[in-house]
């Protein structure tokens, strides 16, 4: 190894915006078996398939035709 390195000619990473985040998600594991059934036909990681999907939905600005009622804070009567 050497004591110093000149990064000087360096450039950014190309990549970096692709990096993926982390995160977790509870999903219902019907939804999950889909998922991985769909990958193993695709010979995919299910993961991937999920981040294609999601991706897919947020660049076509798809959205869901659901109302959701959060619940009400405040003590049961």
């Amino acid at each position: 190894m050497r004591t110093e390195y000149d990064f000087s000619k360096s450039k950014p990473n190309p990549y970096a915006r692709k990096l993926k985040q982390p995160v977790t998600i509870r999903l219902d594991e019907s939804t999950v078996r889909y998922f991985k059934e769909l990958a193993q036909e695709l010979d995919m990681p299910y993961q991937s398939l999920i981040n294609l999907y999601l991706r897919d939905c947020a660049s076509s600005g798809r959205s869901l035709s659901l109302k959701w009622r959060p619940k009400k804070s405040g003590r049961a009567a």
